[in-house]
C-alpha cells in the first residue's frame, strides 16, 4: 500500500472547514486520519484492518501534531490543504497504515473501506468521510 507522503507544516484547514478537538491518545502528527475512542474519549490514529472495529472507521483528519494527552484539532469535513501532491479527481481512503490516507487503487483485500474524500486538485482534498463497513 502507498500513502499519500504529507509533509505536516502544510497541512491548513480550508475556510469551509468542520472542526472538533480534544486530547490525543497517542502521538498524532498533522495530516493523519483519526477517530475518538468511546473507551477513553480521546482521539486515536485510525487504520483499515485494525482489530477493534471502531478504528477502521476514520473521523477526521488531525491539524495538527500532539503527544499523548496533548490537545488535538481535527477536521470533520470540508476543504484541507493536505500537505501531499494528489490527483485531481481521485478518491482517498483511509489506509492499513495507522493515520495513512492511499489513493482508491491502494485499498485492498481484508481492509475496511473508509472514504476520506475526492481531491480537487494537486493539493486540496475536499473531506467528506464514509464508512460503509463493507471489508474488501
Amino acid at each position: 500500500m502507498t500513502d499519500i507522503a504529507i509533509t505536516a507544516a502544510s497541512v491548513v484547514a480550508g475556510s469551509n472547514a468542520v472542526r472538533d478537538s480534544g486530547s490525543a491518545g497517542e502521538t498524532i502528527t498533522a495530516g493523519q486520519a483519526v477517530y475518538r475512542s468511546s473507551t477513553t474519549n480521546k482521539w486515536m490514529l485510525a487504520d483499515s484492518d485494525d482489530a477493534t472495529a471502531e478504528a477502521k472507521k476514520a473521523t477526521g483528519i488531525a491539524l495538527n501534531g500532539a503527544a499523548l494527552n496533548q490537545p488535538l484539532t481535527v477536521l470533520k469535513s470540508g476543504d484541507i490543504t493536505i500537505g501531499a501532491t494528489l490527483t485531481a479527481g481521485t478518491a482517498y481512503y483511509l489506509s492499513n497504515t495507522p493515520g495513512g490516507i492511499c489513493p482508491v487503487a491502494d485499498v485492498g483485500s481484508g481492509e475496511d473501506v473508509c472514504l476520506i474524500g475526492l481531491a480537487k486538485s494537486t493539493s486540496v482534498l475536499a473531506v467528506a468521510i464514509q464508512s460503509p463497513g463493507v471489508t474488501l
